[in-house]
């Protein structure tokens, strides 16, 4: 039995540095013994299937391959159909009324409570807002993610305490959570 997982690699692709190529990421999952490999976009989105149910071996595994074949490290994590449908289910702001650029979920390796998060004020950020879910963190930003204050305070010392870090926009994480939904 294989379950369909998406990869979500950290920082590569953007403004020509840490570059991977989606065919060659493509064939490097293949080379992992992957099934049925696709990506999305080119900012280190990719779907594939395996006999593995450990995630964290999963991104483990891709981590070090992209290292070995890229020469550089890329944080990486595997997320598997079933988890990225209940995050767009649980999302806690009117998604189906925004713009995608408004929306991002950010997605983190570990739980993260409330307390990581205390010194953010979030009365100051507003009409910005975030709130917490399974390993991630919803994120409404009105103007994008590119000029939200909130998105900045949220992004300091406060998310690098152990827990690696990924962020996608609304209509990345709807895509990914329809592309693993597996065969019918």
């Amino acid at each position: 039995m294989t379950t369909t997982y998406a990869a979500l690699l950290r920082g590569i692709n953007v403004g020509g540095h840490r570059r991977v190529p989606m065919a060659d990421l493509r064939a490097l999952l293949s080379e992992l013994g992957h099934g049925d490999v696709r990506t999305h976009l080119q900012s280190g989105n990719a779907v594939f299937t395996s006999a593995s149910d450990d995630e964290n071996a999963l991104a483990a595994e891709l981590e070090r391959a992209i290292e070995e074949r890229f020469g550089f490290g890329v944080g990486c994590l595997v997320r598997d159909g079933a988890y990225l449908r209940e995050v767009v289910e649980a999302c806690p702001f009117p998604a189906a009324t925004l713009e995608g650029r408004q929306l991002h979920v950010t997605f983190f390796s570990e739980p993260v409570g409330p307390e990581r998060f205390a010194s953010v004020d979030p009365a100051a950020h507003l009409p910005e807002e975030f709130r917490l879910g399974d390993r991630a963190l919803y994120l409404y930003a009105p103007d994008g993610l590119g000029r939200s204050k909130l998105a900045q305070a949220l992004s300091g010392p406060a998310l690098s305490k152990r827990a690696k870090a990924t962020s996608r926009n609304w209509n990345t994480v709807v895509k990914l959570a329809e592309l693993t939904r597996g065969p019918a």
